[in-house]
């Protein structure tokens, strides 16, 4: 099924691109979501003459994100978990945790924003991907601790007292982590590519 995309899709494409993607991805998530279109004659049409206006709501949005990650650059969560003696978490810290988190650090994010490849299950600092606007993601560290003094000294650098539990990312982590995830987004070849 050829679709047009009303705004950027990770490994599809740019507003405006038409793609062709499987007909159940399409009816089940991009039309829902508004993010696609059916590419009939009409809505290349339609789509033509809202571009502009699609285009700068685009740009408007893009704006607002940049500036919150700004504000959010930098930004760690403390989560307090009960752990083993190894350090393996009693359950799991899920990307809704980390979004509960951010929110009450005062920065409003879904879930559905938060990049979580696997849910964390040890003690430590991990870096999270946080893409706020399909063109602006950052790297947020996520501290997940016993106690409130044990988050501290994992924060200061101390080391773990289990093993097993992840280091303190470094800065060329975070932004390693960040490239990953934007490279992901675009595809090996930089076209996106077929969902499916």
């Amino acid at each position: 099924m050829d679709i047009i995309l009303l705004e950027r899709v990770e490994k599809l494409g740019q507003m405006g691109d038409i793609v062709r993607v499987r007909p159940g991805y399409a009816r089940n998530y991009l039309f829902p979501q508004k993010k696609a279109v059916r590419a009939t004659d009409d809505n290349k049409k339609r789509f033509e003459q809202q571009r502009t206006q699609l285009e700068a709501s685009n740009l408007e949005r893009r704006s607002e994100a940049e500036a919150v990650a700004k504000k959010m650059d930098g930004l760690t969560v403390t989560l307090i978990r009960q752990a083993g003696e190894s350090g393996q978490l009693y359950g799991s810290v899920s990307a809704r945790d980390i979004a509960d988190a951010a929110t009450a650090a005062g920065f409003t994010i879904g879930r559905g924003q938060v990049r979580l490849n696997q849910p964390i299950k040890a003690l430590g600092v991990h870096a999270v991907g946080v893409s706020l606007h399909p063109e602006v993601a950052l790297a947020i560290r996520v501290n997940v601790a016993r106690t409130a003094d044990e988050a501290e000294a994992q924060l200061k650098g101390g080391q773990p007292a289990a093993e097993g539990r992840a280091a303190k990312p470094s800065e060329e982590e975070l932004d390693t982590l960040l490239q990953a995830q934007l490279g992901e987004e675009e595809g090996e070849d930089g076209t996106g590519g077929e969902r499916g």
